[in-house]
């Protein structure tokens, strides 16, 4: 008799039975989820404000295209200045929290 494994549908349980414990891997894919979320923010604060790329990067004082690579999940090129100039055209700030990596152990 063939046991069948349950399916799941939870990203993180998805990833860790492809990738098992691999600090390499791990680091990879935590550094993707950082950079997805800064970008899905930039894009979400924009388009609540009623705000296209350009009338942004016009507050800004910046061009259309590096919203548009600020928006992309792929970029990693953030800068907190930029971030910060980003916040203020929004009327926001930005917050920076620190949080353990999945899986490790602070240093001592």
């Amino acid at each position: 008799m063939i046991k069948r494994m349950k399916k799941t549908s939870d990203g993180i349980a998805i990833l860790d039975s492809i990738t098992g414990n691999d600090p390499e891997v791990l680091a990879m894919i935590e550094e993707e989820a950082e950079n997805l979320q800064i970008a899905r923010n930039i894009y979400e604060l924009r388009t609540k404000a009623g705000l296209s790329q350009v009338e942004l990067a016009r507050r800004v004082g910046t061009t259309q295209s590096v919203i548009s690579r600020l928006e992309d999940a792929d970029y990693e090129g953030y800068s907190v200045p930029v971030l910060r100039r980003i916040a203020a055209a929004l009327g926001k700030r930005i917050e920076v929290n620190w949080v353990p990596l999945r899986g490790k152990r602070a240093a001592a």
